[in-house]
């Protein structure tokens, strides 16, 4: 059972979503792994949900899975569409490090995906959002 499985704190693992411009501006979801250390079968689990125009709205739950993200470093999850920035996006991270099990849980909540809120991320090399 999954009460009975110990989950320690997720630390130096982040979520970011970067925006990229090249002819046309793409924006990109990453895990970062800031650890010195390498975390392997990583599992995430993406999907949106909220309303638009006062009715529910929800996109596909999407799975991926990346064997491993060396110590630090960054993988690419996925390409996300601006047309979903109004809704939660919601990102659920399983890792090992070692025979140990972490989870977490990264939302960006409704409109916090937008140019006022861009920092720079060192390890991508470009402007994003970053979900600590």
């Amino acid at each position: 059972m999954k009460k009975d499985i110990p989950f320690p704190p997720v630390e130096g693992v982040y979520i970011a979503i970067a925006q990229e411009i090249s002819d046309i501006t793409t924006w990109n979801v990453y895990i970062v792994n800031s650890n010195d250390f390498q975390i392997d079968n990583v599992f995430i689990r993406s999907r949106g949900y909220g309303e638009k125009d006062g009715f529910p709205q929800e996109t596909s739950t999407l799975r991926h899975v990346i064997p491993f993200v060396d110590a630090n470093s960054f993988a690419k999850i996925e390409l996300i569409d601006p047309s979903v920035f109004h809704l939660n996006n919601e990102y659920w991270i399983s890792y090992f490090i070692g025979k140990q099990i972490y989870d977490k849980k990264f939302i960006f909540v409704p409109e916090t995906i937008i140019e006022q809120n861009l920092v720079s991320i060192p390890q991508l090399g470009v402007k994003g959002i970053l979900h600590r």
